[in-house]
This record gives structure tokens, sequence and C-alpha cells, in this order.
């Protein structure tokens, strides 16, 4: 979500004709907790006759609100609240998430146990819905002790690099979205590279039970070989375009100069022994996954049109790296890179085509149902 506004907010800057300028955190997070809240309850609700210790219903209990997110929920948020400035809804806790994500997550699972055991009653789904609609009234209550109530209008007012005085009437953030930003997220496609065997190439793809509006769009992927990944990638750096991605940024990171590179440690020198997983058996063995989503702004090039590094966008400060950007060596794109948002534009027309076709639904434990889940302090 961070990632996601730090791709608009340059559209919404040279929209208003601003040098600085940022989008309220703690207002689409609001709304994420509540939406991820309620679906999680409906598939608590959904899984009623699953048994309380198999994997299905132990796996939604495990994370029931966790602070990740895929590029299809964020749409659904923009679409449902759209975005506000951050002097509208000021940072409370966006950036402080663990206390609140622990109180929240211990009251979902306790309307779990009351759901599962009304289901085990033989209660009625309408009844079930309406004590949900009571635990989400509880819900909501929290969400803004932590992290005060979204407004449902406000107005704004700027001053240009012109120095000309501009303010809007009042206005909802929806239509702050659609006036100041107008960007059709729809338009962008979620590519992942996962090369495992039991995903083909050129195939699209879903993940069961993972979402966070009910009713929303569903999380889609189009898994492509590493290479048309790149290439699509570059080619929208090129044009200007930032691409909002998802990578394993664990490993192989050095944070406080902000590299990202195999080489960047020695370990195998340091150990006297290989390590040497691909980035297959990575996937297949547990010991990678998609942990946070950054922005790529730039590309360096050699003379044969290939990439060597990229600049990134980190959403963690300017203390550490080059004022808070990371350089990612073009190896470690090849290893730990996982997915990226490109417009269609830079599609081939038979990777359009794909689109068209009925996603394969994976489980919800798949790798690449992988959402970031380490909350901040």
């Amino acid at each position: 979500m961070f990632a996601g506004l730090n791709a608009i907010r340059m559209i919404s800057m040279e929209k208003m004709n601003i040098k600085q300028f940022e989008f309220s955190q703690s207002h689409l997070m609001f709304w994420d907790k509540l939406e991820k809240a309620n679906f999680f309850l409906e598939s608590i609700i959904d899984t009623g006759d699953e048994p309380l210790d198999g994997r299905l219903v132990q796996w939604l209990l495990d994370q029931p609100l966790s602070d990740g997110g895929q590029w299809d929920m964020f749409i659904n948020l923009i679409e449902k609240y759209g975005v506000v400035p951050q002097s509208v809804m000021p940072e409370t806790q966006s950036s402080s998430s663990r206390r609140m994500n622990s109180m929240v997550i211990l009251k979902l699972r306790e309307c779990a146990s009351i759901l599962r055991t009304m289901h085990s009653k033989g209660s009625p789904s309408e009844a079930m819905r309406e004590a949900k609609g009571q635990m989400m009234q509880d819900v909501h209550k929290m969400l803004c002790i932590h992290l005060g109530q979204p407004p449902e209008k406000f107005t704004w007012a700027w001053r240009d690099k012109d120095n000309q005085f501009h303010r809007t009437d009042e206005i909802t953030p929806v239509e702050f979205y659609s006036q100041y930003v107008g960007v059709d997220l729809n338009d962008y496609i979620c590519l992942i590279n996962a090369p495992t065997k039991d995903k083909p190439y050129n195939k699209n793809y879903t993940v069961q039970y993972l979402g966070n509006v009910v009713g929303g769009q569903i999380v889609r992927y189009l898994n492509v070989d590493t290479n048309t990944l790149k290439q699509a990638t570059a080619n929208m750096v090129k044009d200007g375009e930032p691409v909002w991605f998802g990578c394993d940024v664990g490993k192989d990171f050095q944070r406080d100069h902000g590299i990202l590179d195999p080489e960047v440690y020695n370990y195998q020198l340091l150990y006297g022994t290989t390590l040497n997983l691909n980035k297959a058996e990575r996937l297949d063995y547990g010991h990678s996954r998609m942990t946070h989503a950054m922005v790529l702004t730039g590309v360096d090039i050699d003379n044969n049109d290939a990439p060597t590094k990229w600049r990134v966008e980190n959403s963690w400060g300017t203390e550490h790296g080059d004022k808070g950007y990371e350089m990612m060596t073009d190896a470690w794109f090849d290893e730990y890179l996982y997915e990226v948002t490109v417009h269609k534009k830079y599609l081939s027309d038979e990777l359009l085509a794909v689109l068209d076709t009925e996603p394969t639904v994976l489980p919800p434990w798949d790798p690449m149902g992988a959402l970031a889940t380490s909350e901040t302090e």
C-alpha cells in the first residue's frame, strides 16, 4: 500500500504543479484493516464445516490481519475509498502497527470462535452475519482509537510552483483520486516470475482466500519468464513511469548502504560450504517468498541495452541507503524479485490474450500468496 501510494503520488504532483506531496497512509491503512477483518470473518463463516485443527482453518487463524498486501488489493481500496492528502488524515500508527495488529487479531480470533460455535449449533447464515455486523462495529471502534476516523469529505488547499493559490470545494476521497490522480489502475497488470514446475509460464493464477474486500476483484497473476518480466519493467521505467514490485527484501541486503546484491556478503567463504538453492528451489522448500513491496524509479542500461542495476524507492525513511533509495543489481532482480505491476501496453498481444483466460486457483499457503508480514515496531 505504501509502495502503491509512492507510485501514484508523482502523478498528483504533476497535476497540482507542486514540489512536494504525500498521501495519507493512515487513511488507506484504516480501510485495509477494516476490510481484511471482514474478509477474515467471512472466510471463517465459509469454512464452518472444515475441522478446527485442519490446515485450512489453522492457516486462516494464523494471520487474520497482516500489514501486507498485493496489487489487486490496493486497487480494491483505491476504487472503494479513494485517497486523501496526508495533512487531511495525519500520521498516527501506520508506521507503528504491531500493538494495534495484535489487539485486533485477538478480537478477530475471539469472533472466529463465536462464529464457529454458532455454526456447530446450527445457526443460519443470516444469524451469523448479524453477529458479524456487531463484531465489525467493535473492530471499527478499535481502529478509530489507533488510527483516527477517516474523513467522508474534506477541502484541500495548496500553493503551486508558480506561487498560485488553489483550493478545492468540499470533496470526497474518491473524487479527489479521480481529479488529482485519475489513473485507471485496472490497466496495470501484475506479472510474476515463479519458475516452479507447478506454475507453467504464460498462464493466469490466483490464490484461494487471498484478498481484502469481499466482492472486490480477485488477486490475479500472470506468470512469465524473467526476461519478459524484466523487459516490460525496463521499458516502463525508461518511459518515466515508476514500477511497483514485490520481492524478498531480507535476502542479500546491506541495509545501511542500501545495496541489494547476491554477492554483497560472501557466506560460502565464511562457512566453507555451498549455499546454492536456485530461485525455484527456494520457493519450493520454503526459503524465500515475497516479503515487501517497493517502487523502481530508475534503471542503468549498458551498451547492449541490457539492465545492470536498478534504483529503488523504499518507504523506510531516509536514514539508510541514498536518502532512502536502494541500489539493486540486476542479478538480485533475477533471484529475489517475484512480481511487478506494469501497464498492459508493455505486454505482447499473446500475453494480453492470456489475461482473458480463467486463472488456476492455488492453495492459500502457496508462496505466491505471501504478503509482507513483518509489522513495524
